[in-house]
């Protein structure tokens, strides 16, 4: 059912609580935020994100009513004068974008645009091949602390998705920055947002499965057939291990080369990913699964660590800024800095 005007409200009381933390992201350079962070700010389901002149609104639990609709982008638009509002309905299946838009509202929603976060630039579209947004904001806090450990090291960014990451570290002053996905339509938008922006140093972008990456990365070795079958092809990598290691898998996922179970199975990934740290270097592991419980995590990493032969040496968590509030201090996303 809609209630447009309590809908508008709680846009407004958090548009007001961001009144401070807005101008001090545009003075560093950051005209990428959350707007709208429904799940505790009124409309769970419900969010809003502003990217540079776009501000992407997107409902997961049910659609929008055509009422609502219309109310919340007038809304945007008389706060940020001169943005495009587009709204993507993801409460289908697998989250999939299911709302037609009349063309010439698809044309900007196709639009080509840059934003900046931290100085660094980046491209988005409202609408694309896929479905997720092409930087996640909520990693903001951790792509911030990645830009300061990065000026002389190497990293290496698993999972790297559109690189943000990487490519943030490389602007920062990384030597040596390696991103690994499997799909390169993913890494082709990382490659872009690199051109954007002056980099020291070039990332390189690797098109593979992230256990064959880390398997030969860390020395542990690939094998081309198991159980007298042969694997899919994947790059032949060296062993090399880096500085910093930053590892942010998806929930769950299937390949022939291993499974992705953020629930059931971290360590999985977190072995190989360890071995790819060099002694005293540094691994950053996201859990974006609401279920699991923080300390437990963090808890079940160190004895991981223990049983590879290395040892955490100082762990710190990493939350979310200011534009992503929790009611309890416990957000879904789970950002832990390793030092080991």
């Amino acid at each position: 059912m809609s209630d447009t005007p309590t809908l508008i409200s709680a846009l407004g009381h958090a548009l007001d609580a961001r009144q401070s933390l807005i101008p001090q992201l545009h003075a560093e350079g950051t005209d990428a935020y959350r707007l709208f962070h429904g799940t505790v700010e009124g409309r769970p389901g419900l969010t809003a994100d502003r990217y540079g002149s776009l501000i992407l609104v997107q409902s997961f639990h049910g659609p929008l009513a055509a009422d609502d609709e219309a109310a919340v982008a007038a809304f945007y638009q008389s706060a940020f004068a001169g943005t495009d509002v587009i709204y993507n309905d993801r409460s289908h299946a697998n989250s999939r974008v299911s709302n037609p838009l009349p063309p010439d509202q698809l044309a900007r929603a196709e639009a080509l645009r840059e934003f900046s976060e931290l100085g660094v630039k980046f491209n988005v579209q409202a609408r694309h091949a896929g479905q997720d947004p092409w930087l996640f904001l909520d990693l903001r806090a951790a792509r911030r602390r990645i830009m300061a450990e990065a000026p002389g090291k190497s990293l290496l960014n698993v999972f790297a998705y559109t690189c943000g990451v990487g490519v943030a570290a490389a602007h920062a002053g990384a030597r040596h920055v390696v991103n690994v996905d499997f799909a390169e339509s993913s890494l082709s938008v990382g490659k872009a947002n690199a051109r954007l922006n002056t980099l020291a140093t070039r990332p390189r972008f690797v098109k593979s499965d992230a256990f064959a990456a880390m398997r030969q990365l860390s020395g542990l070795g690939q094998p081309k057939m198991v159980r007298g079958k042969h694997l899919p092809p994947f790059p032949t990598l060296e062993k090399h291990s880096f500085d910093l290691v930053f590892l942010d898998p998806p929930r769950y996922a299937k390949s022939a080369f291993g499974v992705v179970d953020l629930v059931n199975d971290y360590p999985a990934l977190f072995k190989p990913a360890l071995l790819c740290t060099s002694e005293g270097g540094t691994l950053v592991c996201c859990n974006n699964v609401a279920q699991v419980a923080r300390d437990a995590w963090a808890d079940q990493l160190v004895r991981s660590a223990k049983k590879a032969g290395r040892e955490v040496r100082e762990m710190e968590w990493i939350t979310p800024e200011a534009d992503f509030p929790s009611s309890d201090g416990n957000p879904p996303l789970k950002t832990l800095l390793l030092r080991v």
